[in-house]
């Protein structure tokens, strides 16, 4: 007999403050995953959400299998009444092995897509599009696999049909799931950040030589490369040198709206006043009286301070 598918932690530790450290108010937690002791991958994926977002995604999973399973028994009474389960079995199996791809691929990509430009977009369009293509990929390989050895030992044999029209129709159905799942990591991901994060920054230890300049981060207009130095330009016409580099700045204060608007400046998005073109492509940012360059090689900044 041939029969033929129809297709179916604990808290991690705080960091320890060093010069520069952003400093937020008591009821704030540990201030960057990834840095806190977090156990992630090397393209930022934390091991937390798979091991939070998993369980749910087989639960779901779990369910559609039984509904579907019970639906072509009772739309199809002459089947053997193994084959429903065999079906959705194999496909629910191969789903739960792949279950680390969409958290990898949701961990890759860029999210922000309203404010990191085309770029980044184009990005994410192009990771998630290979992503699913070899997410149903290995999802059909494995389906059939599995389905062609319980035939086997069933006495029977599998026929899954015409291959590119099956993979087509599969992969219809594995871009919802694919997506169902990578919005899963994502919703994961942004209760767990939004526990961790500050809920209110106050301010940036500033240690200019022996002195220490605790500078809430609103007072903060820009900050610029000087030589082995970064020099901050605040609000009431002070200019602290600390030694750091301007990376290292930037990594402590991306997350918190400051943006690098050229190789030599860093500049708080929600202190921009305006925007001028210079010609060319470059910009001036106006932070008040203080204009800061804007690089063309740095469309993304521009892009991000047109929607701030």
């Amino acid at each position: 007999m041939t029969e033929t598918t129809p297709s179916a932690v604990p808290e991690a530790p705080r960091v320890r403050q060093g010069a520069g450290a952003v400093r937020s108010d008591s009821r704030a937690g540990p201030l960057a995953p990834g840095t806190s002791g977090a156990s992630a991958g090397t393209n930022g994926a934390d091991r937390r959400d798979l091991l939070t977002g998993a369980p749910i995604i087989i639960a779901v999973t779990l369910g559609f299998l039984v509904v579907n399973a019970l639906t072509v028994q009772a739309d199809w009474p002459s089947l053997r009444s193994w084959a429903p389960w065999v079906w959705e079995g194999s496909s629910a199996l191969a789903l739960a092995l792949l279950i680390w791809l969409p958290w990898m691929a949701a961990a890759a990509a860029p999210t922000d897509l309203l404010h990191d430009g085309w770029r980044a977009r184009g990005r994410f369009l192009a990771l998630h599009l290979g992503a699913v293509c070899l997410y149903s990929l290995l999802h059909v390989l494995m389906m059939v696999a599995m389905r062609h050895g319980v035939y086997a030992l069933m006495g029977e044999v599998y026929d899954y049909g015409p291959p590119i029209e099956r993979f087509v129709y599969e992969l219809r159905k594995d871009l919802l799931s694919y997506t169902l799942f990578v919005g899963t990591f994502w919703s994961v991901h942004g209760l767990r950040e939004a526990r961790e994060t500050p809920l209110r920054p106050v301010s940036f230890d500033i240690r200019d030589g022996a002195r220490l300049i605790r500078a809430p981060l609103n007072d903060i207009l820009a900050a610029t490369s000087a030589g082995n130095y970064v020099e901050f330009v605040l609000a009431d016409g002070r200019r602290p040198l600390m030694r750091v580099t301007l990376a290292a700045v930037e990594g402590e204060l991306a997350r918190f709206g400051f943006v690098r608007t050229h190789r030599g400046w860093l500049v708080n998005a929600a202190r921009m006043t305006g925007l001028r073109p210079e010609g060319s492509g470059d910009w001036t940012v106006e932070l008040g009286a203080l204009d800061v360059p804007l690089s063309r090689r740095y469309s993304e900044a521009l892009e991000r301070l047109r929607a701030a």
